[in-house]
């Protein structure tokens, strides 16, 4: 067993931090649903988007809970605070269309969600890392 996929550990308070966030991100995010024409399926899409590098990442052989290696890359780039930031950077641009920005928040509401319950980006080899 490889090491960090038994301990996945972050500092207590940078995951409170990303709960916080998170919850901020869903109250928000609902509210936008509420608010527009936005519907809960957009949402919920937007929401799962950034795990589909998991079924390319999955197979034979593999470790539990490793991803395989050539799935590492897209997995990591969703899974980036910067992607859900450039989203909402489009929202504002776009005059916070909802669609735009349902989904920046939906992908921020997913990416803080995984780093408070102390999942982080994966190593080259596809084990994962702490937040």
């Amino acid at each position: 067993m490889h090491a960090s996929l038994g301990s996945i550990t972050a500092a207590p308070a940078r995951r409170a931090a990303h709960g916080a966030l998170a919850g901020i991100a869903a109250v928000a995010l609902a509210l936008l649903v509420v608010r527009t024409g936005v519907t809960w399926w957009q949402a919920a899409l937007m929401w799962v988007v950034p795990d589909i590098p998991l079924l390319a990442g999955m197979g034979r052989g593999m470790e539990r809970g490793r991803l395989h290696p050539r799935a590492v890359p897209a997995y990591n780039a969703l899974h980036r605070m910067a992607g859900p930031a450039l989203a909402g950077a489009l929202a504002a641009a776009s005059g916070w269309a909802p669609p735009v920005a349902a989904a920046a928040l939906a992908w921020l509401l997913h990416v803080s969600l995984d780093r408070a319950a102390g999942y982080g980006l994966r190593t080259p080899e596809g084990y994962q890392r702490g937040a």
